[in-house]
């Protein structure tokens, strides 16, 4: 090849690998940027009176004088929206029954509405268990689209004969016109942020705390701690099992059709779905071998294991085939025995390169969802002390976050758990990684001298 031609070639080459860089931090760029935006809005936001009330009252945090004051100062601030509906009240009173007729469904529909905004109303303190009957909106992003419920009304338009229904907002101000709830939409409007007093807040609590009425307060530990749980036993029986079979398939196998057909069983194993895994545990771990009554950790970790062993496996006997022939044979010229060889000389050299595989499979097995859904998740659940592992089943990041996306009834309201349980889960398998990488950088700098 001529030197002209060569260096055209390398140039190309050398664009074409330019480019796909630039093209994958492109694509994880768009992948990650929502989810650290939308994410990080679990962690930091504009909280009301409403979210600092139920601090104290519910999870003991905050200064009482404080929290005192700031209520006080947003109950004056509703003091007259309130006042407006109980003259309203009156007016209906002394209307007679056709107006009371009139207006009893749309005053509903608002009182409603205003109470979802504030909370109950100061002559109406609920004394429901769920925390959403007893308090307002906490979050000021959620509570400006209630404001909107309370300013407007969801109406359909059949006008087009061609087209479906279309929903459109009308001013509730119209359905009372002429009476003593005029005032108060326009009040609601202008005073919203003195009846809410959002404030910064940073909730970094968000990691450790329980969740409270269906994830709609408080924070994600039980499905965090369900995760580490479940990704350290999976690795517990993935490693010792696939760095055995590794070193038995190298070191100890004769080669012959056996050995054969068991990689091919193994490399198998590497690309069932993992649905059939999930099936597969259910069945065995748990119906057939009980190692619980019904589902709990134990079984997820070892269905868990199942599903990333073939990894494992691989990976590690890929890594002792890569140590030099040379080292061997100058540890068994020493004298040393075929299992000494192995334990001193050939696993630490292939260390690095085992740790590559753990580390694929510790960020498979934290983020899998199919095979725990049948062996170990539960959709709502306390944090598991450890002793509970063996027999309890335990919220789980990857399970709740496709639970609280698709079946939650209030989907919409809690979208920044959504998206704070998928960066904590992208968080947790990161910090898994750069461990492993700084482990395996520490150790091939120790084997290099």
């Amino acid at each position: 090849m001529l030197p002209s031609t060569r260096k055209i070639v390398d140039r190309a080459f050398t664009a074409v690998a330019v480019g796909s860089i630039v093209l994958l931090a492109a694509t994880l760029l768009v992948f990650l940027a929502p989810i650290v935006v939308r994410g990080s809005a679990a962690f930091v936001f504009q909280g009301t009176v409403e979210y600092r009330r139920l601090m104290f009252e519910v999870m003991g945090r905050g200064r009482r004088e404080a929290i005192a004051a700031e209520t006080a100062a947003a109950a004056a601030a509703r003091q007259p929206a309130y006042a407006m509906v109980a003259a309203f009240h009156k007016e209906l009173r002394e209307g007679g029954f056709a107006k009371r007729r009139k207006y009893a469904a749309p005053l509903k529909d608002l009182e409603d509405a205003l109470q979802v905004l504030l909370g109950p109303p100061p002559d109406k303190e609920s004394d429901s268990p769920m925390l959403r009957a007893r308090y307002g909106q906490t979050r000021w992003d959620r509570a400006l689209v209630k404001a909107q419920i309370v300013l407007s009304r969801e109406e359909w338009d059949f006008s087009n004969a061609k087209e479906m229904g279309r929903k459109k907002l009308a001013p509730r101000a119209a359905d009372f016109q002429g009476t003593a709830l005029a005032p108060l939409f326009p009040y609601v409007e202008s005073h919203l942020g003195e009846m809410l007093l959002p404030r910064w807040t940073f909730y970094w609590q968000f990691l450790f705390d329980n969740s409270f009425d269906a994830h709609l307060f408080g924070g994600i530990w039980p499905e965090l701690l369900g995760t580490i749980y479940l990704t350290i036993g999976a690795m517990t029986f993935a490693i010792p099992l696939g760095v055995i079979s590794a070193i038995y398939l190298t070191e100890y196998s004769s080669g012959g059709r056996m050995v054969r057909v068991l990689r091919t069983f193994i490399n198998t194993l590497a690309g069932v779905p993992s649905i059939v895994f999930g099936l597969f545990g259910l069945a065995f771990f748990i119906n057939t071998i009980h190692v619980s009554g019904s589902k709990s950790v134990l079984a997820g970790s070892m269905t868990l294991a199942l599903l990333v062993l073939p990894v494992v496996v691989r990976a590690a006997e890929e890594a002792i085939q890569a140590v030099p022939q040379a080292y061997k044979e100058a540890a068994l010229s020493l004298g040393a025995g075929k299992w000494r060889t192995v334990v001193t000389v050939i696993l630490p050299a292939a260390l690095p390169g085992i740790l590559t595989g753990i580390v694929i499979s510790m960020g498979r097995a934290a983020g899998e969802t199919a095979p725990i859904i049948f062996t170990a998740a539960v959709s709502v659940g306390r944090a598991l002390r450890p002793s509970e592992i063996f027999s309890q089943p335990t919220p789980a990041l990857p399970w709740n976050i496709y639970n609280i996306s698709t079946e939650h009834a209030a989907v919409d309201e809690i979208r920044h758990v959504q998206f704070g349980m998928v960066l904590t889960l992208v968080l947790v398998v990161l910090l898994l990684n750069l461990a492993a990488i700084v482990m395996r950088a520490r150790i091939s700098r120790k084997l290099h001298g």
